[in-house]
């Protein structure tokens, strides 16, 4: 049958769309769930994304449910994942996460450096940029700042302190590390307590920052970076690790985590994206920004104001059994906190 000129235009026209679209590759991408703040984590994925040309889709959590939003979501989708990587910013839901089966192995060569309590022996996780838990305090309200998160329950303090909820983020792990440190009955007791002494519980833990920094209350308990937001802002507030007494408990300081998550849809992209989160340069930026992350890699050159983990004496708890006692803390204090 004869051809037409129509027909011939539209094969030509058929031939060069192949001839520009079919060999195309596709731009690399990686899914990353991420509960670290989105002011510090965007420029770090960004420049990733810079320098390998792979593709960032970043996926944040809330402020009210820090963390547990996120892990929700990557058990959800256990059957069909959707994320890649988990760049948590704790440390005690990311090993519940491994110990469902949810995480896949990889050991990182940027993980050599990182101590070895903050990585987990099975390579499923890496930890990085930490945080302590601090106490923050309003220095227009208090004269003799309290040294030990135990002066919750000091009667002075009646109604004039704070604290997150917890339930969500680094608050929750906090919880679980006391019930892994003291043990169900003395850390139920502690909790109660706190209640009875009219402890403020509020949202999150930059409403602690932003309620004791305006005169609400007297002082609570924080992160580092939330912490070193209100100091930079110059609000009447300052901050302090607490129980650093020989005898006192040491100040919980939590990792921020990365991990693979497991049957990964872009598992390639997914490691080097791991690799490129632990490098030193990804430290040192985090500690330079207003959060003031404190670097694990003892390579690293912070800045002079960033604590050294050297100067804290931390809180002697195994994060595996921290994570063990994430849910019967969870569900006693929905019970007593939430009546």
């Amino acid at each position: 049958m004869a051809r037409g000129p129509g027909s011939t235009m539209i094969a030509a026209a058929l031939m060069l769309a192949c001839l520009a679209g079919c060999g195309r590759e596709e731009k690399p991408v990686v899914v990353v769930y991420t509960a670290l703040d989105e002011m510090f984590s965007r420029p770090i994925l960004a420049r990733f994304e810079e320098q390998t040309g792979i593709e960032v889709q970043p996926v944040y959590d809330t402020e009210a449910s820090k963390t547990t939003g996120l892990v929700m979501r990557i058990i959800n989708e256990a059957g069909r994942p959707r994320a890649d990587v988990f760049w948590n910013n704790e440390i005690a839901q990311t090993i519940v996460l491994k110990q469902k089966g949810l995480l896949e192995p990889y050991a990182s060569p940027a993980a050599e450096a990182i101590p070895a309590p903050y990585k987990d022996p099975e390579h499923y996780w890496t930890g990085f940029a930490a945080r302590g838990r601090v106490i923050i305090y309003n220095t227009d309200l208090v004269d003799e700042p309290p040294a030990s998160i135990l002066d919750y329950l000091d009667p002075k303090w009646k109604g004039r302190a704070a604290i997150a909820k917890p339930l969500f983020g680094t608050t929750a792990t906090h919880a679980a590390a006391l019930f892994a440190l003291w043990g169900e009955d003395k850390a139920q007791t502690f909790f109660r307590d706190l209640l009875a002494n009219d402890v403020a519980v509020l949202a999150g833990n930059a409403t602690v920052r932003d309620m004791v920094a305006s005169g609400a209350y007297a002082w609570g308990l924080t992160d580092t970076d939330d912490a070193n937001g209100a100091v930079e802002d110059g609000l009447p507030a300052r901050w302090q690790f607490p129980d650093q007494e020989q005898d006192g408990l040491g100040t919980l300081v939590i990792p921020n985590t990365v991990a693979v998550v497991k049957n990964a849809p872009h598992p390639e992209a997914a490691r080097k994206l791991v690799d490129y989160l632990l490098e030193p340069d990804v430290e040192r930026a985090l500690a330079e920004m207003r959060g003031m992350q404190i670097p694990l890699n003892p390579a690293v050159d912070a800045p002079q104001n960033v604590p050294r983990m050297s100067e804290i004496r931390t809180m002697a708890v195994d994060f595996n059994v921290v994570a063990a006692q994430m849910e019967s803390a969870a569900a006693f204090i929905r019970r007593e906190f939430l009546k």
